[in-house]
């Protein structure tokens, strides 16, 4: 009965040491897609409300192609909503609160460190 229980446990060890994983690597995914300094500039101009991606384009002077990728990063890791009017696409943060919450806390934790991210080098250009 004893060694039962065991393989019991040692599955359902098993299984949280997948869930957790799985959870790092999807935790890991998002903080990936807000590692670039353009793409956290898109956010922060969500932050304000709804853009069309040429609104954007306006806004950070980049060429269509380049912003259109960057809000399909973020659109395909579940951080943008759209809507559709006629032939234009607004896009909008899906959880405005908890973004806002996380950039609150990165900014506090860049305090903290004293800013030793931006002299990183093991972290600059990782991508």
């Amino acid at each position: 009965m004893a060694m039962i229980e065991m393989r019991r446990e040692s599955t359902l060890d098993a299984r949280e040491t997948l869930a957790t994983r799985e959870s790092l690597q999807a935790s890991a995914t998002i903080l990936r897609s807000l590692s670039d300094a353009t793409r956290l500039t898109i956010v922060q101009h969500l932050l304000s409300g709804e853009h069309r991606v040429a609104d954007l384009v306006d806004h950070l002077s980049l060429a269509q192609s380049t912003v259109s990728a960057h809000v399909a990063c973020l659109r395909d890791c579940g951080l943008l909503e759209s809507r559709t009017q006629g032939r234009a696409t607004h896009y909008r943060l899906a959880q405005p609160e908890l973004v806002t919450q996380l950039l609150e806390s990165a900014g506090k934790l860049l305090i903290a460190t004293g800013g030793a991210a931006t002299a990183c080098p093991s972290a600059s250009g990782a991508q």
